[in-house]
């Protein structure tokens, strides 16, 4: 999708401060940060949303909980804990139509989230 965001991000047209990348997923920092580690996690294959997901989505998914793992480790937080996040629709403040998954730690994080 050329008007995506994220797919552009993807695809090196858009500046993203890459964290980790492979032939299916592309990870990068967020730019509002919540978090000391706040980075974005997304399939390179343009999926609308968690609720979009088929299981013919099952390589993208599993690719990108895979990658959140590295970088948990990468990033020092795998043991300390982290929070691992979908946003789903105008609700959930969810902005940029791309399936996402935010991994966000680095400090105790409270509940309810936000």
């Amino acid at each position: 999708m050329e008007s995506c965001l994220f797919c552009r991000i993807a695809a090196g047209e858009v500046p993203s401060t890459e964290v980790a990348s492979d032939e299916l997923c592309y990870s990068f920092r967020d730019i509002n940060p919540q978090a000391p580690v706040h980075v974005l996690v997304i399939p390179r294959r343009h999926i609308d949303h968690a609720g979009a997901l088929t299981a013919g989505h099952a390589p993208e998914l599993e690719a990108m909980f895979l990658m959140a793992t590295r970088v948990a480790r990468a990033e020092g937080i795998f043991e300390t804990g982290y929070r691992l996040v979908f946003n789903v629709g105008e609700h959930a403040l969810n902005s940029v139509p791309h399936l996402h998954m935010h991994l966000i730690g680095g400090k105790q994080l409270g509940w309810p989230p936000g």
